[in-house]
């Protein structure tokens, strides 16, 4: 099948429309793309030099949905499929995996990384990491009447927070702070709020913590117009009238900046818990002894295992988790003004790219 792709020839150049012919291997699968995700990751590939696996020339783009068009030996059952591509798919087979570990999978599979991604009209991949998404068409399944190319942010920016969430063991009445209220923080507060915890959102811009207010968030501090003391002081006054001890505060650093994940790290109190979701390939001077002194934990969070994806689906059908209010869709074609737009912060939403028929 011709599929018809952007591809970065060398990064930061513009990206130009290339045709090639892609044909599903055994166990593969051929989505046609119904959108795919401009992530935070796509911008360092693209802007700040971070290394693909694999060489440019490169499609970029691993937040994707779709329907399986074709399928190689072993993987027939999926054509005609609506699915969600997880954006880390682990081959299942290796040590890491038998493990438990199959986020840090060697063979592991990165559209967009190792393999040419969803910006483009169709994507091939592993079918064994794929998530079926059900019948979209029927009310009692879908009541919000969610389009499938919505379900493409699931990919990164939702399942994403959800795992480094289900990692921390957050529970009902603990508290959740997010350190960066767009894209993966505003799915994440979402999430946390569908946990039954209580949330708390920092973020440098009003627009932002205005929206996760309306979906979850029980405390906003803006820390363009607070200092550090002051957010301190008030995520602790919070705590202390929920009855929440420091040990029961989970912190995620969803901001990928590096003012981000050093508040994030200062934050952390005795017993606490950090989890890094965010990314910066921008270097920061800690205190490291602070997780000694505190007796305290800091995590890293890689993508999202495929085995999270289908309750996560539910939940955005259920409405616990809520796409449109944070999406903005705009058509394939627009790709190269849209990498600059958010490359120069003059998007608030995370835009998905749906091709054109």
């Amino acid at each position: 099948m011709k599929v018809a792709g952007w591809v970065v020839q060398k990064p930061p150049e513009p990206m130009v429309l290339e045709q090639r012919e892609e044909s599903p291997g055994p166990g593969e699968a051929l989505v046609k793309v119904a959108g795919c995700g401009v992530c935070h990751t796509d911008l360092g590939f693209f802007y700040d030099g971070v290394p693909t696996r694999m060489a440019f020339p490169l499609t970029l783009g691993h937040e994707v949905s779709g329907i399986v068009v074709e399928a190689g030996e072993g993987a027939e059952d999926w054509v005609g499929k609506r699915v969600v591509v997880p954006a880390v798919i682990p081959c299942g087979k290796c040590d890491a995996c038998r493990a438990g570990l199959g986020s840090i999978c060697p063979k592991q599979i990165f559209p967009g990384n190792d393999v040419h991604g969803g910006f483009a009209t169709h994507v091939r991949i592993p079918a064994h990491g794929l998530c079926p998404v059900p019948d979209l068409d029927d009310p009692a399944v879908n009541p919000r009447g969610i389009p499938l190319s919505h379900l493409s942010v699931i990919a990164d920016a939702v399942s994403t927070p959800y795992q480094a969430i289900v990692r921390s063991g957050l529970k009902e009445g603990d508290l959740a702070v997010f350190v960066g209220a767009g894209g993966i923080g505003g799915f994440g507060v979402q999430v946390a709020t569908a946990f039954g915890a209580k949330v708390a959102a920092i973020d440098v811009a009003a627009n932002r913590l205005e929206l996760v207010a309306g979906h979850g968030a029980d405390l906003t501090l803006n820390a363009q117009e607070l200092g550090f003391k002051e957010l301190k002081g008030g995520l602790k006054s919070f705590a202390k009238e929920h009855g929440i001890p420091t040990w029961r505060t989970k912190i995620f650093e969803t901001s990928g900046t590096p003012a981000g994940q050093s508040t994030a790290f200062g934050l952390v109190g005795h017993g606490g818990y950090l989890s890094v979701v965010g990314f910066t390939a921008k270097k920061l001077e800690l205190r490291l002894s602070n997780l000694m002194a505190f007796d305290a934990t800091a995590q890293g969070n890689w993508g999202c295992l495929p085995e999270h994806y289908p309750p996560i689906v539910d939940l955005v059908l259920a409405g616990k988790v809520v796409l449109e209010p944070f999406v903005e869709m705009r058509n394939l074609s627009t790709i190269n003004e849209t990498f600059e737009d958010i490359h120069e912060r003059r998007v608030s939403r995370r835009v998905i790219l749906v091709p054109e028929e």
